[in-house]
């Protein structure tokens, strides 16, 4: 039974439940990190600004009718978020899910999880990729993903975190981040 399988991992372990099997995932290469790390620092910053819900960062595992993931990134608006509870470990899909592809999850990140990620309504994916410093946009139309952007340099705009449009540059370069970042807080946190 798969719920026992939940019991046998522990909060150090990255584990996405598959077709009733675990799927244990090796650590990340260094590239992997930083696009995660970049992404969800700008991210995270914009929903607590604008108290626009909840943004979570890896090892977050989402229960799906069929399978369970623990994306890389991803965002619930308050209205979901609103409901999320004190321990809580198991969560609904999001609507925004960014998964960072390296050479051993690209397979699963543009197969079974688009196809799960777009039944359960996630309005976004989005698949970045930093060995390329490239991000796809996908947005959910009909039941399906259609791909609004894909570019390694400009301005991706988000549907599913509203106002939430960022340097695809700043996803790949500290820099950059640091940049879009200040781009995203009041003048006032900065002194003159």
């Amino acid at each position: 039974m798969l719920t026992m399988h939940y019991e046998e991992i522990t909060e150090q372990q990255k584990a996405e439940f598959i077709n009733g099997e675990i799927i244990m995932h090796s650590p990340v290469r260094i590239e992997h990190n930083i696009t995660s790390g970049l992404l969800y620092k700008l991210l995270h910053t914009y929903v607590q600004m604008h108290h626009l819900g909840f943004a979570g960062i890896e090892k977050i595992l989402i229960t799906l009718t069929r399978n369970d993931y623990e994306p890389d990134i991803c965002f619930w608006k308050r209205e979901k978020s609103a409901a999320f509870k004190p321990g809580q470990m198991k969560f609904p899909a999001p609507d925004f899910i960014a998964e960072i592809i390296s050479p051993g999850t690209e397979k699963t990140d543009r197969s079974i999880k688009w196809m799960d990620y777009a039944a359960h309504g996630v309005q976004e994916y989005w698949i970045t990729d930093p060995a390329n410093c490239m991000v796809e946009q996908y947005i959910l139309e009909n039941e399906t993903y259609t791909l609004r952007v894909k570019m390694d340099s400009g301005t991706v705009k988000s549907q599913a975190v509203q106002g939430f449009d960022i340097p695809v540059r700043a996803l790949f370069d500290e820099e950059e981040n640091l940049a879009a970042l200040k781009s995203l807080l009041p003048s006032s946190c900065f002194p003159a």
